[in-house]
């Protein structure tokens, strides 16, 4: 074992200087390089593969009651040899072997039918399908492994016998036959073309249905309201999903051998989804470049009528009589009037590019490339066990579908961004005017306010003090009233003037303070004017009713009330109850004067209850009068 010691440092980083770096990275390039062409040159030096591959024999094939032989080498197109009419052919592929196999073997078929069995050495193998009745399954579509026991084998000459039915435009015929060790067929042939062409066309199916599924989803649930009021949704996601699921379902057919409907029904149908496809995705470009409302553009939408009817009649003919060549030349004229189209949007885009269209116009012209490529080697060339290459590269429609949706969301997720910006700075703006305005208006109430409370205060001042000193005054001028009178009328006078002060301080609400504060004023009046004052006021409720101009109603209505008992009643015991009756609040007034006629109730207690809104309950005799209001 070699000294730790003795080994080289580590490769460091150089510091700025990364030429050593570079350096041993194109030495080790290098060494790659001839490491792979040293294990090729040895591949090659290893022998031929371990297989073999059947190529060269003779047919007997059978069109239209004639039966003829001839060497044959494969691959063996029947509808190029026999113009597409429907027959069966026996084929015979001779080939050797030095010994007879210990291992099990098997055979790979990349492509035969419509149906067909296999035969080794005067023995069956495998049937697949009905040999007999055309029209039914179809096994063309997918590439075939079977297992050939050693046993049947024999060293010397050997035969692999083929029979086929060949229905017409379904691609029939036989690819070259490998066979060989049964592990190194299947893993190294079989399985990779299975899954490129099975399980590939499985997973494309599903990516299909999922992408137009989306499409779908947004068509649906995209709804814009335009300027006449009306719903409208985005036609561009409808046509998206017309032409995945078109697609989905053409793209499918490559692995249904069993098809749900009979064969020329099935080829018109899968003509029509193909059809629909190109029609769908031309629709599609014109809702992208936004030319679907142009006058100049309607013609386009009789051409895509065309381009969708034409190749279903064409196809149909074609199946029915046994002649391809007719739908053979209808998708050749579709092919190039798709083209000239995918020119002029892509002379479009270039004009006004921009992510969506480029996407769009790149993967166009990738198609249509491919179409073409797919239209001479599956229908004009003898070639045969080759698979069409467009729906691989449909799939890229999906992808630019979807990146288009990607890109549409984030420019809407901007635009909400902005416009939410936007908004949150007008609503502030608004809020700063209101704030202003309210400021304004709450200005202006507390100014109304304060006018307002000195019209009620002069108001008071004349209707009350202003009311007692003009009859004081006329009672001076008379000269016919007495000083009692006299000195009666101005005391009147003054306390209303109290009380109209005390009311600008009394809370809202509060019977009790108000009562509380008449009896304050009141009581020297009452003690100069001999008369006893019972006080029985309970514990009150808030009345929300009561606000400030009711408050100063019901004080002038009591001191009305007390005011009377003091000038006319002749009275010696002045009560006043205040108590809770449930949830009302019950006020009254009593005295035992010589009482009045209750029918004709003084003007100014009436007043006073009816600008209170409450009722004014009185009873009156000699010896009990009681003056009732109630604040429910």
């Amino acid at each position: 074992m070699k000294d730790l010691a003795a080994l080289p440092d580590p490769v460091r980083w150089p510091g700025p200087d990364p030429a050593p770096l570079l350096q041993r990275l194109r030495l080790g390039l290098l060494a790659l390089a001839l490491l792979l062409c040293g294990a090729a040159h040895a591949a090659g030096q290893a022998g031929p593969a371990p297989w073999i591959e059947l190529r060269a024999g003779s047919v007997v094939s059978t069109v239209d009651g004639v039966t003829g032989g001839e060497a044959v080498t494969l691959p063996y197109h029947w509808d190029r040899r026999h113009d597409g009419r429907p027959g069966s052919a026996v084929f015979d592929l001779p080939f050797t072997m030095a010994q007879v196999p210990a291992e099990p073997w098997g055979m790979y078929i990349p492509r035969a039918g419509s149906a067909f069995e296999v035969g080794l050495n005067g023995h069956l193998l495998q049937t697949f399908g009905d040999l007999v009745h055309g029209g039914g399954a179809d096994y063309a579509k997918t590439p075939v492994y079977v297992p050939v026991p050693p046993h049947m084998l024999r060293a010397g000459d050997n035969r692999v016998q083929v029979r086929i039915r060949a229905d017409s435009g379904r691609r029939a015929g036989l690819s070259p036959i490998t066979l060989g060790p049964a592990v190194q067929v299947r893993n190294a042939l079989f399985s990779p073309a299975y899954a490129w062409r099975f399980t590939g066309t499985v997973l494309l199916t599903a990516f299909s249905i999922v992408v137009g599924a989306v499409a779908l989803a947004l068509w649906l649930t995209q709804v814009d309201i335009g300027a006449d009021g009306r719903r409208r949704r985005e036609r561009l996601y409808l046509w998206a999903a017309l032409a995945e699921f078109c697609w989905a379902l053409r793209v499918a057919d490559g692995a249904i051998r069993h098809p749900p409907l009979p064969w020329v029904a099935w080829g018109v149908l899968m003509t029509a989804c193909y059809s629909g496809w190109a029609a769908s995705v031309v629709m599609f470009c014109q809702q992208l470049a936004g030319w679907q409302d142009r006058p100049g553009m309607q013609w386009l939408r009789r051409a895509v009528v065309v381009v969708f009817t034409m190749p279903v009649i064409t196809c149909y003919v074609a199946l029915t009589r046994a002649e391809p060549r007719w739908l053979t030349g209808w998708l050749a004229l579709e092919i190039v009037a798709v083209t000239a189209y995918v020119l002029f949007f892509m002379g479009a885009t270039v004009r006004r590019p921009n992510l969506a269209r480029v996407l769009v116009a790149s993967v166009a012209a990738l198609t249509v490339a491919v179409a073409a490529r797919d239209w001479l080697v599956i229908r004009m060339s003898d070639a045969y066990g080759e698979t069409t290459w467009v729906r691989y590269t449909s799939t890229l429609f999906g992808l630019a579908l979807l990146g288009i949706v990607v890109g549409r969301f984030r420019q809407a997720s901007v635009q909400a961004h902005e416009l939410l910006h936007t908004l949150a700075a007008r609503v502030a703006d608004r809020e700063r005017e209101l704030a202003l305005a309210y400021a304004q208006l709450e200005r202006g109430a507390r100014e109304q306010e304060r006018t307002q409370e000195r019209e009620r205060i002069l108001r008071d001042m004349h209707d009350g003090v202003g009311s007692h000193i003009s009859a004081a005054i006329r009672q001076l001028q008379s000269g016919q009233a007495t000083q009692p009178e006299l000195l009666r009328t101005l005391r009147d006078s003054l306390d209303q003037l109290k009380l109209s002060i005390d009311s600008i301080q009394l809370p809202h609400g509060d019977a009790a303070a108000l009562l509380a504060g008449l009896r304050y004023r009141m009581t020297p009046r009452f003690a100069s004017s001999g008369i006893a004052l019972e006080w029985a006021v309970d514990e009150l409720d808030h009345v929300p009713r009561l606000d400030a101009p009711a408050m100063r109603q019901l004080q002038f209505l009591l001191f009305e009330a007390i005011s009377n008992v003091l000038q006319h009643a002749q009275a010696s015991v002045l009560r006043i109850e205040a108590a809770m009756r449930g949830t009302a609040v019950c006020i009254r007034v009593i005295d035992n004067g010589i009482g009045f006629d209750a029918a004709r109730p003084p003007r100014a207690l009436q007043a006073r209850a009816q600008a209170l809104g409450v009722p004014l309950r009185i009873e009156s005799r000699p010896g009990r009068t009681v003056v009732r209001i109630d604040f429910v």
